[in-house]
């Protein structure tokens, strides 16, 4: 799994809806191209000139504009945005006042980049609707893979996860029902990838063998104990 996707799959947005990104720095330019190869409509918006020359030919708009003037942003047609991401960097006056901004353009579904859980806190408490800290979250998901319990990981926002995972000894040379991954872990089977063969969803009567990847979700908690399985840890 990319991750270039890692946290626009957070974003669930239906297909073709339109989303404003601002700020098209590292986080804000992946999250809008992973965007745009998903199908939506996204304009970007940036104060400085030259990311926006960078992406005015990947982008259905780039536009270099001050995010925090909202006569600016009414004059671009934000208000009929379905989605707004504020990716800005370091300036958390800019971040916080484009928030505000945007809210008094009734954009009903506002996520913020946070640096610090007080940048998060306070974007809530002046109307976004939820904040991610990449830095934080990429930290934590490299940890796991150098832990060596997990090919992959994802977290969410609620404590879920989705991991790609080596099938922990436990399962081995059994159907998923014998094995009763679910009662016994807490975990549910969504997929199975074995060497030289395609994907295939997981059911009851899918036999796990030793070298199989397996896609699980589940309690990130309950994941972290069953993936340590894979290596003799638990």
């Amino acid at each position: 799994m990319s991750a270039k996707f890692l946290f626009t799959e957070r974003f669930a947005f239906s297909k073709g809806d339109s989303v404003v990104v601002v700020g098209l720095g590292r986080f804000g330019s992946s999250v809008a191209q992973s965007l745009m190869h998903l199908g939506h409509d996204v304009m970007g918006i940036d104060q400085d000139a030259e990311p926006v020359h960078r992406w005015a030919d990947l982008l259905t708009h780039a536009v270099q504009a001050d995010s925090t003037n909202l006569m600016v942003l009414r004059q671009l047609g934000v208000a009929d945005f379905s989605h707004a991401i504020v990716g800005i960097g370091t300036d958390l006056a800019a971040s916080l006042m484009t928030i505000m901004t945007l809210t008094e353009l009734g954009i009903q579904d506002i996520w913020v980049k946070a640096l610090t859980e007080e940048h998060g806190q306070i974007a809530q408490r002046i109307g976004a609707h939820h904040v991610v800290y990449p830095e934080a979250d990429m930290g934590e998901r490299v940890a796991h893979l150098i832990s060596g319990r997990m090919v992959d990981f994802i977290e969410f926002e609620d404590g879920f996860a989705i991991a790609k995972i080596h099938a922990p000894h436990v399962t081995h040379n059994q159907t998923l029902a014998e094995s009763s991954i679910r009662e016994a872990h807490g975990v549910t089977v969504v997929g199975v990838k074995r060497a030289n063969q395609d994907f295939q969803h997981a059911t009851p009567s899918t036999r796990i063998i030793p070298g199989d990847l397996l896609i699980v979700s589940g309690a990130t908690h309950l994941i972290q104990k069953f993936a340590g399985r894979s290596n003799g840890r638990l």
